[in-house]
């Protein structure tokens, strides 16, 4: 039997252990490969998902480094008219530097991507990476002739640094216009630690996550621009419902700010009903955004309701027709009295009985048009013998074209009585009516998931804990918290408001005082009220939007 050769037995062993080696590497590189993919689908992700524009920019420099194992990383943003890029990060281990992003803006200049005679600026790798937009892969930027690297070397010189293999990617957004620039420094050896050049893989992968992170950029940004036309847009419509009114031209804004310090109290709280609750950063905005349209249904209540300041205001003010009606009935006793040869201006001995008599008629029409004048401004309450006296004036009558006419006709009648304010029922229903219209109107917009609950809110600020309040007339826990804070700051807004014209601004002692009546009768949450009070926010509010004549010593 022939033996086999030994050269061939070693050479199969050779070949066995060269093949399972090629195997295990390949295996190896797959594997790496396969968890590098993962891990650039993984940061895709996270990028995706980044909300703050601050964060997301510091996670796109952290994640390059990482992915690449570099020492330092610059991210720049291209300016709006395309002739400059921004810092935005700046970070390096070695120097222990972390800039831009959460850390703070960054105020060093930017980088020209023009220079002043309009040529483009290719001597600068950042400018040049945005401007062509190219990538760049320098093994040493020492030994670079192509850019202008005396800033690095100054640096370097500066810092005891060195500088050396640099990766510079531009970032195009899906319009391929350049948004960035991706500049990273010094790649490490895992191993060793030493400074290596940027490998072709990972200039492939740092390619790979610049155009992922320019899309979440991009996206972050179009969201935020549609956040700040929604918004714009909602301060804007506030602002002209304001302005529909002479007398609440601010009122809008005011109750927004006083909403707010009233939430962020209740965040604060860390005792009480309210240690905890706490509205995180989209239940502020919802509540906030709601506070700007708690009155957007203003829009259509007419303006001779909204505006009406006195009892007899309306399409135009009515309390001319009275003033006219009291003269002609004056006119009429003088004309009377001169054809008797009685002249009521002077004092005529033979006749001063007739005389007295005039001038007491002509007197008596002078006190009840004061007295109709005075009542016509309205006022908390009216008492019933003013009631009757209104009602007694209207029995007497006037001589007019001809014919005899009540002093005051039954609408005139109905509007002079109004016991409080200066709206009778009817007007109160209209002016009430906008609180439905309100929701309604929210209701048919499309408000995205973190605002869905603004058409509540904003309607629901009339509402009342014991019931009374419209337009639901819910009352209790039925009433959400966040509509609750509403109608105090709605409330208290008011109250100390110096552009109403059927009240006159309360110092800050009376609205206190009227507001905790109001708190009393559970007509707003009593452990509002109490915060409200015992945080003193009513204070920070009055020192920053009121007259020092409001601010009572009592209460600073």
């Amino acid at each position: 039997m022939k033996e086999t050769p030994s050269f061939n037995v070693n050479c199969n062993a050779d070949i066995n252990r060269l093949l399972s080696s090629v195997t295990a590497s390949v295996r190896v590189f797959a594997e790496g490969h396969q968890e590098q993919i993962r891990r650039l689908t993984s940061i895709g992700a996270a990028l995706s998902a980044e909300q703050n524009i601050e964060r997301l920019l510091e996670m796109i420099v952290d994640e390059a480094r990482r992915f690449t194992n570099s020492d330092g990383g610059t991210l720049y943003i291209t300016s709006e008219d395309k002739k400059r890029l921004h810092f935005a990060i700046v970070q390096n281990d070695s120097l222990t530097t972390r800039m831009g992003g959460t850390a703070g803006e960054i105020t060093w200049p930017p980088v020209d991507l023009f220079q002043d005679e309009g040529k483009p600026n290719y001597a600068n790798v950042s400018s040049y990476a945005a401007l062509s937009g190219e990538v760049v892969n320098i093994p040493d930027v020492y030994d670079a002739d192509q850019f202008n690297f005396e800033g690095t070397r100054k640096f370097d010189a500066t810092t005891g640094y060195r500088s050396q293999s640099m990766l510079v990617v531009p970032m195009r957004n899906h319009e391929n216009d350049i948004i960035g620039v991706l500049q990273l420094l010094n790649s490490k050896n895992k191993m060793t630690g030493d400074t290596i050049p940027f490998s072709r893989e990972c200039q492939e992968m740092t390619e790979s996550l610049a155009s992922q992170a320019a899309v979440a950029l991009t996206n972050r940004r179009l969201i935020k621009d549609l956040e700040n036309l929604f918004e714009s847009f909602i301060k804007t419509i506030a602002t002209a419902i304001d302005e529909k009114s002479p007398y609440t031209g601010d009122h809008g804004r005011r109750v927004v700010e006083l909403t707010m310090m009233i939430a962020e109290a209740i965040n604060m709280a860390e005792e009480g009903p309210f240690c905890d609750i706490f509205f995180n950063e989209h239940q502020l905005n919802e509540l906030r955004i709601a506070a700007w349209l708690h009155d957007v249904g203003k829009v259509a209540i007419p303006e001779h309701v909204m505006d009406k300041s006195t009892k007899l205001d309306g399409l135009f003010d009515r309390i001319e027709l009275l003033k006219m009606r009291f003269e002609v009935a004056k006119r009429d006793i003088e004309i009377a009295a001169l054809k008797k040869g009685i002249d009521p201006a002077k004092d005529i001995p033979e006749y001063e009985s007739a005389s007295a008599e005039c001038k007491y008629e002509l007197q008596n029409l002078d006190d009840d048009l004061e007295f109709l004048l005075r009542t016509n401004e309205g006022g908390e309450f009216m008492p019933d013998e003013s009631v009757a006296r209104v009602k007694s004036i209207a029995g007497k009558t006037v001589k007019v074209l001809g014919q005899r006419v009540p002093m005051l006709d039954e609408e005139e009648i109905k509007n002079l009585i109004i016991r409080k304010g200066t709206l009778t029922e009817k007007e109160r229903k209209i002016i009430h009516g906008h609180a439905t219209i309100t929701h309604k109107m929210l209701s048919q917009l499309p408000f995205p998931k973190k605002l869905k609950n603004v058409p509540l809110f904003a309607g629901a600020h009339h509402e009342c804990i014991n019931g009374s309040g419209y337009p639901r007339g819910l009352k209790g826990e039925e009433i959400p918290l966040q509509a609750r804070i509403l109608a105090v700051a709605d409330i208290f807004e008011a109250l100390t408001a110096p552009d109403r014209p059927y009240r006159k601004a309360n110092t800050l002692s009376g609205a206190l005082k009227i507001l905790g009546y109001m708190a009393r009768d559970n007509h707003i949450d009593a452990d509002i009220h109490s915060l409200f009070v015992k945080n003193k926010v009513y204070l920070t509010y009055a020192k920053k939007e009121l007259s020092p004549s409001q601010i009572d010593k009592d209460n600073l």
